[in-house]
């Protein structure tokens, strides 16, 4: 199960934030080898205050393991050819890091395995990324033949899923006024250099987002915003902090903050959406509620297990152990990785991934 992570106690912190800027998949720099390590140096500070503040680290591995659990055991009957079923995790920035669940898969002999992402959207910058990281470690897994779960932002157990999270939330404003309250779908943003360069992201966020909306009914107005920039360069936009200004400037009055590209907690949903812009827009006069993450859901662990199920039925009918759509690279891409990871997993990670 493949996914940025987040440090599990405040102390790991500056390891995150380092890991996180030396990715130039992630966020290009100039000179990033040099440059990371001093803003990893400058930002702990700030952001191990704000882990503090949501309870001293991520909850992101303990929800990321409750899922995997849950839906190992799932397919264990939706599938029972390839049981029994265990569910690994790698991290890209924190522990545990794919060098680590490597060790531990080599350990435990496994010799087949799905490369599944738990970003419901493709990006180069998250998922690819986290494939990229997988293909230059491949030698340390062992001898193991793969394949790819590399995105599933419309599949119908996720859209029931944040969906009904949804419905709990508008469930709190009272029913007069019910009908006039915002959706706010609130996801990661990207770098333009990222958007610009042919990067899938931004269009399948938007899809999962029409999915969503379609399953409500279109009961309400909404809008889909951008969160967590970082930097002075020009990133997708609207920021959600400024859609909540506009949206009190409009007269608006409610609204329901969806964390529709983030499948469980960490500190985008706990202080960045919790503490950071739910009390801005109570200041703008606001009455704000966000819509749970997934977590624990034991719909979105379903759906998790029906991806999974028909990926491994599709593979025992003959079909690749790639997506059409992860085969083709953005038309703007020069990263050499990228291409050669392409092909690692079309072949099944059986190429020396050297």
């Amino acid at each position: 199960m493949l996914n940025m992570g987040g440090p599990s106690t405040v102390a790991e912190t500056h390891d995150f934030l380092k890991n996180l800027f030396l990715d130039g998949d992630l966020i290009p720099l100039p000179f990033q080898r040099f440059l990371a390590p001093w803003i990893a140096r400058r930002r702990t500070p700030q952001i191990e205050a704000q882990y503090a503040a949501i309870g001293g680290g991520s909850p992101i591995l303990r929800y990321t393991q409750l899922q995997g659990e849950g839906m190992a055991k799932l397919l264990d009957e939706l599938h029972p050819e390839s049981a029994p079923h265990k569910a690994y995790t790698a991290f890209r920035y924190a522990r545990p890091l794919t060098s680590e669940t490597a060790r531990q898969m080599k350990e435990d002999g496994v010799k087949r395995a799905v490369a599944f992402t738990q970003y419901p959207q493709y990006s180069c910058s998250t998922t690819g990324s986290s494939l990229n990281e997988l293909y230059r470690r491949g030698n340390e897994f062992g001898d193991i033949e793969w394949s790819v779960i590399d995105r599933w932002g419309t599949h119908p157990g996720f859209i029931e899923a944040v969906s009904q999270n949804i419905e709990a939330a508008l469930a709190k404003f009272p029913e007069s006024s019910r009908k006039d309250t915002v959706i706010l779908f609130s996801a990661h943003s990207l770098p333009m250099s990222v958007v610009n360069r042919g990067d899938p992201y931004v269009l399948e966020v938007s899809a999962t987002v029409s999915r969503v909306m379609e399953r409500l009914r279109h009961s309400n107005p909404y809008r889909l915003v951008w969160q967590s920039q970082v930097g002075p360069s020009a990133w997708m936009g609207m920021q959600t902090s400024a859609a909540l200004k506009g949206l009190a400037r409009l007269g608006k009055k409610q609204v329901v903050l969806v964390p529709i590209a983030f499948t469980s907690d960490h500190i985008e949903t706990l202080y960045e959406l919790d503490l950071e812009y739910v009390k801005e827009a109570r200041e703008h006069g606001i009455e704000v509620y966000r819509a749970e993450s997934l977590n624990g859901s034991p719909v979105f662990i379903r759906a998790l297990a029906d991806i999974a199920a028909e990926h491994l039925r599709q593979l025992s009918k003959g079909s690749g152990p790639t997506s059409v759509q992860l085969n083709l690279r953005c038309p703007g891409c020069t990263n050499a990785t990228c291409g050669k990871q392409k092909e690692w997993f079309e072949y099944g990670g059986r190429r020396s991934s050297n």
